[in-house]
């Protein structure tokens, strides 16, 4: 965990949880200012996280496989800059004319072992820092890709009320009650089913939020869950909404990571709206301006 306090602290802690590498939350594509500085500057402390086994805290316990593959072609589509690899998409918001841009953002990520093991070792891990009050004791995740999925669980499984919202950017992976009928996914993307009981806890959450962009098709899987499990939090009493930046927000050419953007101020603009609806963006004392 690495972590930046500003020095009049708003009361919720931003958990900056990633999918690829805690770089995306740095800096644009361009090398721009990313949401670590730009929720800084709006005092909020701000903590960057690697799950065990990912990134910074990659040395394992047990023995693992890795079997590199061409990941950069895959990711081009996975990462919705196109609709296969070195086509553009012709709205963008990547600078598709600096090759430079292109080797960063894939030389940048690390190395994921998306297994379900590690689903339920991450989100353990997590509901531990969660109920320590060592993350802060008002925690809004932000989450991206299959981030999302983990941290939706980690609420399932806090025992504490330090958990106050989750903001998903193309989450891949819900969780659902098993009292619908839904199969259980055997890999590292869901969906995650759990007892009725726990999956309530994320109907006491203040809000929930996932976006998509605007090149992710109403029927596409993800789409459809993400809906699906809005619906049934809200159905417990929650607070539970989908967003698409392009139909809902009228933002074009939206990556999968579009906090990265060429335009993420306006997407943090929309975070901004949703801390604010919901209480979420107080100050911890009276001197907080």
């Amino acid at each position: 965990m690495e972590y930046f306090i500003p020095w009049r602290p708003r009361k919720t802690s931003l958990v900056m949880w990633h999918s690829s590498s805690t770089q995306v939350w740095q800096n644009r594509w361009d090398g721009g200012e990313g949401y670590k500085d730009m929720f800084l500057r709006r005092n909020y402390p701000v903590y960057l996280w690697d799950g065990p086994r990912v990134g910074r805290a990659n040395w394992p316990c047990e023995a693992t496989n890795y079997f590199p593959y061409y990941r950069d072609q895959g990711n081009f589509a996975g990462w919705n800059f196109g609709p296969r690899y070195g086509s553009w998409w012709p709205d963008v918001q990547f600078p598709t004319q600096d090759e430079e841009a292109w080797h960063q953002a894939t030389s940048a990520r690390y190395v994921e072992y998306d297994t379900a093991n590690n689903v339920e070792l991450q989100s353990d891990a997590a509901a531990v820092a969660a109920d320590s009050g060592k993350v802060g004791t008002d925690i809004v995740y932000l989450t991206n890709s299959a981030g999302g999925l983990r941290a939706q669980l980690t609420a399932t499984k806090a025992s504490g009320t330090n958990i106050k919202g989750i903001v998903t950017y193309e989450s891949i992976g819900y969780v659902f009650p098993d009292n619908i009928n839904i199969t259980a996914g055997n890999g590292g993307f869901g969906p995650v089913v759990v007892p009725l009981e726990n999956f309530k806890k994320l109907a006491k959450l203040t809000a929930i939020q996932f976006v998509w962009g605007d090149h992710r098709a109403d029927n596409s899987t993800y789409v459809v869950q993400s809906r699906l499990a809005a619906k049934l939090i809200n159905q417990y009493g929650g607070n539970a909404k989908v967003l698409k930046l392009g139909d809902d927000a009228g933002l074009k050419g939206s990556t999968h990571i579009p906090f990265a953007d060429l335009d993420n101020a306006k997407v943090a603009g929309l975070l901004d709206d949703v801390l604010e609806e919901n209480g979420l963006d107080e100050y911890g004392d009276d001197d907080g301006q």
